[in-house]
């Protein structure tokens, strides 16, 4: 099973914005609410509140943090500036070249409960929800790898790395596909069970005889008694 099933385009997309949000999604996303504006309201510059709000709802679309807090599409800057009362959005240039960007990463993770992927027991439970995933359906990898990527942001598990994700995923599914060609292998066939029979001879025939009715092997593949 291969290791990398993902395409090119696929992996360029990994993690960060794909465009710009649509209408539906700026609802869903990027509208503060009072717990986020309890957070953004006691900063004292705009470009603190505006950056502390772009990471804040960055995480919640995409479930991970950028390397540049503000490489994000226009209208999701204009949304926000918006709600804040922010007239100047070129104030953000300032939070991309201070440090306070990468403690307000730490204060989000605490504040909503945000956990690396690597975090117990989040981690067990997400390979836990994988297996049970991959051993029920026979989805395409494809599908799994975006399944997965739903699931983390819905438990607000920060997204590992695109090839750590993809490794988990087909780890799993080879784990889930081993162990299903070895419980068939061990299911009894038709042809088995006329081995053992010829194996046995007469002495298993007359035991079974003796003490009742004997099983058999039935065109339909079921077990079935013959008295």
């Amino acid at each position: 099973m291969p290791v990398e099933f993902l395409t090119a385009e696929q992996r360029s997309r990994y993690g960060c914005y794909a465009g710009e949000p649509s209408p539906e999604q700026l609802v869903l996303y990027f509208h503060l609410d009072d717990r986020d504006r309890a957070l953004l309201e006691p900063r004292r510059h705009a470009h603190t509140r505006l950056g502390l709000a772009l990471q804040l709802c960055t995480v919640r679309f995409l479930g991970t943090f950028l390397s540049d807090p503000t490489d994000v599409p226009h209208n999701v800057v204009l949304t926000l500036a918006s709600q804040l009362n922010i007239a100047d959005v070129t104030v953000l240039s300032r939070y991309r070249e201070g440090e306070m960007r990468y403690d307000h990463v730490h204060e989000i993770m605490a504040e909503y409960g945000y956990q690396d992927f690597a975090s117990q027991p989040e981690h067990f439970r997400f390979l836990r929800w994988l297996y049970t995933r991959a051993w029920w359906s026979e989805e395409r990898l494809t599908v799994l790898f975006d399944l997965a990527m739903a699931h983390l942001i819905d438990r607000k598990v920060l997204l590992p790395g695109v090839s750590v994700l993809e490794r988990a995923i087909s780890s799993v599914r080879e784990h889930a596909s081993r162990r299903l060609w070895q419980l068939l292998a061990a299911i009894p066939t038709p042809t088995s069970e006329g081995i053992v029979g010829n194996v046995t001879g007469g002495s298993r025939r007359r035991t079974t005889n003796s003490t009742g009715p004997s099983p058999s092997w039935t065109h339909t593949g079921e077990w079935s008694c013959t008295c």
